[in-house]
């Protein structure tokens, strides 16, 4: 007898799976939807949650169209939603271990300093991602509290999210998978998790967006350098 297909939901920590997966590759065109057909056929995914935020054109001005192109794409995959978190910008100090050429540095010179000699420290540009795994861990946890779903797997490999995929697991009795963006799961991961997957180079070259892409409402072009 064929067993049911548990009815599933998926949560992407997106900027965990480009960083991790994407990033220095040309799969970034990526349908989600085709990639967690592949990687879970027994499993009927009913919802795909992407947790991501609105970058800064502050280091790239292009960087916010193109991924309001990538978001528009997203869009046209049944069931899939868009949660974001922020995503901020600063300038801060920070010590360095060794000066780059021509970068701009001083040595402080205060009696307050422990270290002797005091540290070099470099202006730099701290850029952060805030609130994307909070809401994911909200999710995953009240979705399993209201028994939304009967298994859930989260795309990450970020350790952070240990806890909430425990509460579900070891609390609420669900299962609870990793798809893996990177070549090895932390063990942190792998420990409360029911099972899990690797996002691989080959699951990614066969999920990629059609170029272009006919949408209800227009014709996308898949960005350049993509």
């Amino acid at each position: 007898m064929e067993h049911a297909r548990p009815k599933t939901i998926v949560y992407i920590d997106g900027f965990n799976l480009y960083y991790r997966a994407l990033k220095t590759t040309v799969y970034k065109w990526l349908d989600l939807g085709a990639l967690f057909q592949e990687l879970l056929p027994r499993n009927d995914i009913i919802g795909i949650k992407y947790f991501t935020a609105n970058i800064s054109a502050h280091v790239d001005p292009e960087a916010p169209q193109r991924q309001q192109v990538y978001l528009d794409a997203l869009g046209t995959i049944p069931h899939l939603t868009i949660h974001k978190g922020n995503f901020m910008t600063s300038e801060k100090f920070a010590a360095v271990v060794s000066g780059a050429n021509g970068a701009p540095y001083f040595r402080p010179r205060s009696s307050h300093c422990e270290i002797n000699p005091p540290p070099v420290l470099v202006k730099i540009l701290k850029v952060e991602e805030k609130a994307s795994d909070v809401n994911l861990a909200t999710h995953l946890v009240f979705d399993g509290c209201r028994e939304r779903y009967e298994a859930a797997v989260v795309a990450t490999n970020d350790t952070d999210l240990v806890e909430p995929i425990k509460v579900v697991t070891s609390e609420l009795g669900l299962p609870v998978g990793i798809a893996c963006p990177a070549a090895t799961i932390a063990d942190s991961l792998k420990e409360v998790s029911t099972f899990h997957r690797h996002i691989r180079p080959t699951h990614l070259a066969r999920a990629q967006f059609p170029d272009p892409l006919t949408t209800p409402t227009g014709v996308l072009t898949k960005p350049l350098g993509w």
